[in-house]
């Protein structure tokens, strides 16, 4: 079988839900509304064809090619060596007019700006094109089967030449924008309405990817996607073992302590201990030279210090000697995704063996998710499959009478612990 030629979009995010990047040589739609990412994800687009010694085309037919190296120099986006064919509108308000009475725009403008297009290409003899936009070019042409029969031509010339072709849509609900998606072979939906920006691949030929919504950001540096977590791709053999809790009270009833790769509740109502117990497993593990990680949803990293002196627990030793990382999560600023991108790198990069997320329900009030639940099994579930014991801190009131380990049914996600405070 031949193996398939990919082309990196620049961001590393996106080429994993692409398993592995865009197909070489064919013509892919990028669509969203107003500000959400799609011009500037033709820039990382374009930019990755010159770290890869390719050359890149940018046609533009609205905003001026002095405006967009502008945007994309901000971001740190080398568009250095890129060509432009610049078809913007002139803005020279002094220009003769240029609305006809006889002959239609199309009549009047369209030959002119696919013969630009053509000698473009052929003096640059680009690998990778980029056309903003497809909306422009509708413009110039009411007349449906003209348009099809324009963007066809164009998109079988610019591929016809070996050339990866991205053309960016401004609108999801022209019906010439839904009928050019059937005319190219993928399609990266953009959307900025919802409480987290997402991107979604809905059609790609020739090829598997990830489905479904995943969650991005436009940041100083441009555009970075986060796959939405799949924990059965995710496997890593390890030998199962007890994990001694420093506490042989504690170890006798688990017989032997924590069983490695597995999920612990620690449950009970405020100030019973459940973030000191956590601590102290965590000392006990960099005890034997295994880094640790505890992410503070609640509570300051200064807070979580101070009181650790109190109790005489070395967690500043342990931050020294690199066994323990403290990462305080600001509310409400990670989606789910981000978030669970930030605990897979730091456990793929550096061998994390413990987590700790104090607690579940800043978790769940930080990531504003309706389907918190779901995000959590699949963070537990990858975390287990990865050989990397977690705990789970949550406060739960009600320990006496009707008991509910937690206030989202998450019981399930394994082993509970119960903490009673007892008054005299």
């Amino acid at each position: 079988m031949k193996k398939i030629k990919r082309v990196s979009t620049g961001i590393s995010g996106l080429d994993e839900i692409l398993r592995g990047g865009l197909i070489a040589e064919k013509s892919y739609l990028v669509q969203g509304g107003p500000g959400s990412g799609k011009s500037t994800l033709g820039l990382h687009f374009l930019s990755q064809g010159l770290e890869d010694d390719e050359r890149g085309l940018y046609i533009t037919l609205g905003e001026a090619e002095e405006s967009i190296r502008q945007n994309a120099s901000q971001m740190n986006i080398d568009l250095s060596e890129v060509a432009f064919l610049d078809l913007s509108p002139s803005q020279d308000l002094n220009e003769e007019s240029s609305f006809y009475s006889v002959f239609s725009a199309a009549d009047v403008e369209q030959q002119p700006m696919m013969d630009a297009i053509i000698e473009a290409v052929e003096e640059v003899e680009p690998d990778r094109v980029v056309l903003d936009s497809i909306t422009m070019l509708r413009m110039l042409n009411n007349d449906a089967y003209k348009m099809r029969k324009l963007a066809l031509s164009f998109i079988k010339y610019i591929t016809d030449r070996k050339a990866t072709l991205l053309m960016i849509s401004e609108s999801v609900n022209n019906k010439t924008e839904q009928d050019a998606t059937f005319w190219v072979d993928g399609i990266i939906t953009l959307n900025s309405d919802s409480l987290w920006r997402n991107i979604k691949v809905t059609k790609f030929r020739g090829s598997d990817y990830q489905s479904g919504d995943h969650a991005f950001k436009i940041t100083g540096q441009g555009v970075t996607v986060f796959p939405r977590l799949r924990p059965n791709n995710y496997n890593q053999k390890f030998q199962p073992e007890s994990l001694s809790t420093g506490i042989d009270e504690l170890d006798a009833m688990l017989h032997g302590g924590l069983e490695k790769g597995t999920v612990s509740l620690l449950v009970g109502a405020t100030g019973v201990g459940k973030t000191n117990l956590g601590l102290q497993l965590l000392k006990e593990s960099a005890s034997r030279n295994e880094r640790t990680v505890l992410y503070t949803f609640e509570e300051s990293k200064e807070l979580i210090l101070d009181r650790s002196r109190k109790v005489n627990m070395p967690v500043e030793e342990m931050i020294e000697t690199g066994n323990l990382k403290i990462v305080p999560i600001e509310p409400m600023f990670y989606s789910p995704d981000e978030f669970t991108k930030l605990v897979r790198t730091d456990i793929e990069e550096n061998g994390t063996k413990i987590v700790m997320i104090d607690s579940v329900g800043g978790y769940s009030l930080a990531v504003r998710e309706e389907n918190v639940l779901e995000r959590l099994h699949a963070l537990t579930v990858y975390l287990q499959n990865m050989g990397v014991t977690s705990l789970l801190i949550n406060e739960a009131q009600n320990i006496a009478g009707e008991f509910r380990a937690t206030n989202m049914n998450a019981s399930y996600l394994g082993t509970i612990f119960c903490f009673c405070a007892i008054s005299k």
